[in-house]
């Protein structure tokens, strides 16, 4: 299936020249997004999606979001879709700009689209040879800005993986490419904290809450708790276990690190199951108390 995509108010086709060769989204990547699953036919927390959305315009100064007409795009692809559609994604870029960073004033360009796709079981990652910048004026946000995740995710995939697992410059386990990380270590489920540089994500705030609301072992690790290698190396060694979250994927295990057969762990299994029953059940849990 190719592709449904949704600009300035109608379906176009996905091959349909949109963009114009000026507009900063092209020439620097000025821009940012969000990327949604569709469960049972309905775009999964997408008040959560959107709040981050419109703080991200925010922080970046781009401009305002305008929720309904995203909405209503959203609706639109997936009546298109006819009920074929599994993931979304929602981009939102500045205008015409000059040649150079400077940008314009002008309307954001907004397109929504959507396709099909089975996901994976099972999480094979890797570790790379880069590191997060935890102080990088981007950092928390999901930017059009995306060559060095491509970059990584062509080496991963060069080395039989799907997704690579990153520290940060101080040396603290952060993240995946287009995922956060989960470690069951001593009992306990840890997420390194949003100071290591991590995306905030939906996927990662809903699992700590459901999994805390249910009094499984699941909290946000202290500063320093959570070393890069050894992590990594307790994970290979089958002394601890992993997973990633993100919102196509939930709560998925990491079964395959750095090409050796990992353990699944007992409580993120739990986790998982619980991620997916309360998915079912509450398709837009609202945003939590500030």
């Amino acid at each position: 299936m190719t592709a449904i995509v949704w600009h300035a108010g109608r379906i176009v086709t996905w091959s349909d020249p949109l963009i114009p060769p000026l507009s900063h989204g092209y020439l620097v990547g000025d821009g940012v997004y969000e990327t949604l699953s569709v469960r049972h036919r309905q775009p999964f927390a997408v008040t959560r999606h959107l709040l981050r959305l419109r703080e991200a315009l925010e922080r970046t100064g781009l401009g305002t979001l305008h929720e309904e007409a995203v909405r209503e795009g959203i609706a639109a692809v997936l009546e298109a879709g006819e009920g074929r559609i599994t993931r979304l994604r929602v981009t939102a870029t500045s205008g015409i700009g000059a040649l150079g960073l400077q940008r314009t004033a002008g309307p954001l360009t907004i397109t929504v689209a959507g396709a099909e796709g089975v996901g994976l079981p099972t999480c094979s990652a890797i570790r790379v040879p880069w590191r997060r910048n935890e102080y990088s004026p981007l950092v928390g946000l999901k930017t059009t800005s995306s060559g060095e995740n491509a970059l990584m995710y062509a080496y991963a995939t060069a080395r039989g993986a799907d997704e690579a697992i990153l520290g940060n410059s101080q040396g603290e386990l952060c993240e995946a490419i287009s995922s956060n990380v989960f470690v069951e270590v001593d009992g306990e489920i840890l997420t390194p904290p949003l100071a290591s540089g991590c995306l905030p994500g939906v996927a990662r705030a809903l699992a700590l809450e459901w999994g805390a609301a249910a009094a499984i072992p699941v909290r946000i690790a202290r500063a320093g708790e959570l070393p890069y290698v050894a992590t990594i190396d307790r994970v290979a060694s089958r002394a601890a276990a992993m997973a990633i979250t993100s919102a196509t994927r939930g709560v998925q295990q990491v079964t395959i690190l750095d090409g050796v057969d990992v353990v699944p762990g007992g409580l993120l299994g739990t986790l998982k199951v619980l991620w997916e029953q309360r998915a079912d059940a509450d398709p837009d849990p609202a945003p939590a108390a500030a």
